[in-house]
């Protein structure tokens, strides 16, 4: 896996391509001088384990036969205010769930996303506190 990233101007706008071609576009804020055109790499942490617990859990859900009609998911990070650099020290996600999900499967698949498959949370829970919820909305 590799990331090419270049200056897209002359703060801190920069575009990330991969192998495959496909970008993504990071900013720093505008109390440092960025442009504010995009997320902060911080964001893009969160997003990335929302990303990546949803594909494991869809994968999983399918799997088990159930109808999934939807999938939101809110992330919140904490970060250290007393040290530089103010990483995460905590990491909530939250999975709503809509669709003709038994309960019993969506917390399966929620439990097993977090704590066996998702590689950015596997990467995180060494430093991170996460934790995570779900809530399934019943469609019929």
């Amino acid at each position: 896996m590799k990331i090419e990233l270049h200056r897209a101007d002359d703060a801190f706008h920069f575009i990330s391509t991969s192998e495959e071609g496909k970008t993504v576009e990071s900013d720093g804020s505008l109390a440092i001088g960025g442009g504010n055109k995009a997320m902060r790499p911080m964001e893009m942490v969160l997003s990335a384990i929302a990303s990546c617990s949803s594909i494991d859990i869809v994968m999983i859900l399918k799997k088990q036969r159930q109808r999934l009609d939807d999938i939101n998911v809110t992330v919140e990070g904490k970060r250290a205010t007393d040290q530089v650099p103010a990483v995460f020290t905590d990491i909530h996600i939250h999975f709503k769930l809509t669709g003709k999900i038994k309960e019993k499967k969506a917390q399966q698949a929620v439990q097993m996303s977090m704590e066996q498959y998702c590689s950015v949370s596997k990467m995180l829970e060494g430093s991170v506190n996460i934790t995570h919820s779900h809530e399934v909305i019943a469609m019929d």
